[in-house]
Formats: C-alpha cells, sequence, structure tokens
C-alpha cells in the first residue's frame, strides 16, 4: 500500500514512518511548510510554527535519508495563514480563546496537506501521521469512530475530533496502541538521528502578541459589581481563567471570569467565580451519527489538558448543543472545543459558544 506520511521533523512522525515501512508499505514523507519566513533560531519553547522551521525540515529530511525514503515538502503557508492565523486573531480580539490545533488539524494537516500533495504527483491510498490516537471501523453504523490512545497521557484525540467520515476513512495512527517511552525506545534502537529531540510544547513558542498584533486598546478591568480594579493592555492578551500578569493588588486571588470586547472590559473575581455548571456549544459534529438523536451520557473536556467531567448534552435547533456538566467546571472559555466521549470513543464535540 502507498502511504504518505505527515513529517514533522519530530519522534512521532519519525516512528510512524518507519512502522510503516517496516510493515512493508511503499512510504513517502511530506510536510507542510506553514512559517512564511524569514528563518531565526528557535524560541524558548519548542513550538509547531515559528521561525525555527528550518530546522524542522532539516530534522525530517535526515530522518528520510536515514529511511530511504522521499521527503516531499508543501508550501501551506498561505493556507495556514487564511484558515488558522487569521481565526486565531479574529477570535481573541473578540474575547474568545480559540484552539488554533484543533483548526489546523482539521482544514490543513488533513486537509489541504494530503490534497496539494496529490496535485503536485504523489500517489497514496492512506495519509498517516505521528498522532496518538486511533481509528477503528464501526460496522453496525457504517461509519469510523475517532478513539483515545492506548497512552492516556499523550492522547491526542480531543484535537482531532473535527476529522470527517472521509478524513478518518483514510487515515491511519500507527502510534496509537503504543506508549511516548516504546516510541523513544524504538527511535533509539533504530538509530534515527530525532530520537531524544523534544517534543512541540505549544502551537507557537514566542509572544502571542506577534501573531495577535498590539492595537493598544487599554480597557478596564472591573468586578462583577462593576467596580475598576485596574486596566488592562488589550482583550486579546487574556483568556477564562487567567490569574498572572492582571497587576491587581487585592486580599484574594483574582481570575479573569469575563471578557467583554464590546466594550473592551475584562470582569475578574475570585476563583469560585470561575466555575460553570453549563456551556452551549456550536458547529458541532459527530461521529456515530451525523446529527445528536437525544440527550445523551458523556463525559466531556472543555481544555486540551482539562479533566472528563460527566455531564448530559441535549441537542438543539442549528447544530447546537447544550452541555450540563454534573459538577462545577472551572474556566470554561468560549472559542475552547468541548469534546464528548463514551468510553474511549469521541462521540462528537463543538466550539463553546457561551457558559453558565
Amino acid at each position: 500500500m502507498n502511504v504518505a506520511v505527515g513529517m514533522s521533523g519530530g519522534v512521532d512522525s519519525s516512528v510512524a514512518a518507519l512502522l510503516l515501512l517496516k510493515a512493508g508499505h511503499n512510504v513517502s514523507g511530506v510536510l507542510m511548510k506553514i512559517w512564511p519566513g524569514p528563518d531565526a533560531p528557535a524560541a524558548a519553547r519548542s513550538a509547531c510554527y515559528g521561525p525555527d522551521e528550518a530546522g524542522d525540515i532539516q530534522a525530517a529530511r535526515d530522518v528520510c535519508a536515514r529511511l530511504g525514503i522521499p521527503l516531499h515538502v508543501i508550501d501551506c503557508s498561505g493556507s495556514y495563514e487564511d484558515l488558522v492565523l487569521r481565526y486565531f486573531r479574529e477570535g481573541y480580539l473578540a474575547g474568545t480563546t480559540p484552539n488554533p490545533c484543533v483548526r489546523c488539524n482539521q482544514l490543513v494537516k488533513f486537509g489541504i496537506l494530503p490534497d496539494a500533495a496529490r496535485r503536485s504527483g504523489l500517489e497514496f491510498d492512506r495519509f498517516a501521521t505521528g498522532h496518538y490516537a486511533r481509528v477503528e471501523h464501526a460496522a453496525a453504523l457504517g461509519r469510523f469512530l475517532l478513539k483515545r490512545a492506548v497512552d492516556i497521557r499523550k492522547d491526542q484525540s480531543y484535537f482531532l475530533y473535527r476529522l470527517s467520515q472521509a478524513q478518518l476513512a483514510t487515515v491511519l495512527f500507527p502510534l496509537g496502541e503504543l506508549a511516548k517511552s516504546r516510541v523513544r525506545t524504538i527511535a533509539r534502537e533504530e538509530g534515527l538521528p530525532v530520537h531524544d529531540r523534544k517534543e512541540s510544547q505549544d502551537f507557537y513558542g514566542g509572544d502571542l502578541g506577534d501573531i495577535l498584533g498590539r492595537d493598544g486598546r487599554e480597557g478596564d478591568i472591573v468586578d462583577r459589581d462593576g467596580r475598576v480594579l485596574g486596566r488592562h493592555r488589550g482583550v486579546a492578551g487574556y483568556t477564562i481563567g487567567q490569574r498572572k500578569g492582571l497587576g491587581i493588588a487585592s486580599l484574594v486571588p483574582l481570575y479573569v471570569v469575563g471578557i467583554d470586547a464590546g466594550t473592551n472590559r475584562l470582569v475578574v473575581g475570585p476563583e469560585n467565580e470561575t466555575f460553570r455548571r453549563a456551556c452551549m456549544v456550536l458547529e458541532c459534529v459527530w461521529g456515530p451519527y451525523d446529527d445528536l438523536p437525544a440527550p445523551a451520557e458523556v463525559r466531556v473536556k472543555v481544555r486540551s489538558g482539562g479533566r472528563f467531567v460527566p455531564a448530559t448534552i441535549s441537542p438543539l435547533d442549528g447544530g447546537r448543543t447544550r452541555v450540563d456538566f454534573a459538577e462545577p467546571v472551572a474556566s470554561v472559555a468560549p472559542g475552547q472545543s468541548a469534546v464528548f466521549y463514551d468510553g474511549e470513543t469521541v462521540v462528537g464535540g463543538g466550539i463553546i459558544e457561551t457558559a453558565d
């Protein structure tokens, strides 16, 4: 089988390519170039988007040379700007907290990249990545289901929940059954030059102000009663649940509990005011069915690093869903994704619109 592997220059995609090659497949590497330039040294935090991209490309070239497979570098920087960065900027300026990785996976990494690779003349049957997740075909449903990885600590199904049935039907996740420690061991034993390379910790390693811009629109920081407590440096620099960087002296720690982009105000309060019992979710997508047919009991995550919380999800008109948490949940941020699980299976998810 001909398989194109989305390479990143990291250990995970490199081992994914290695395992597919050992399984007897005809493997080619494809790498999406998303930084428009110029190049620069690495930032303090390793990230998937930044001026040190040339180092990632070279690392991928070294791995592909070691494996004896070709590497095709596809310039996706224009699409990434239009589909991901613009969405990211507009969301923050509107007072929400968008997740760029969720959007990138759906539209660019599993969309633009393989499509562009095919248009360039590369022929392949499946597209693989080094993500920690699994896909199974449910014959009774006639659908492909996204599932959590065996290594729960590295599971990335949250970031992949928006993949369509067409995308899931042709994707391979060779690392879904492996622990991260085993992946590192395989890379070392096979002499891959990236076996000890650090992994990306964020989507951008520098100051987010570089991407969001610095509009200088200062405004008031207020409490629930509207009492002015301080000044902020622009609502785009804050997120729900944030405590650090507020510059407010208080007897108790204060957190961002609301962002009103219309009035250019931040609302802050004590920790107990960060908790919510429900949220409204829009732009929902579903795994086992086209639309949620009836209320269902699930476990939900409202942030990639958040905990699972039991909840009831109920369908509403217009592709929206109400989520009622079984217990209060802190820092439910509009713009982030709420992802629903039934055991190991991703039931669906959507973008948080409001929380109450």
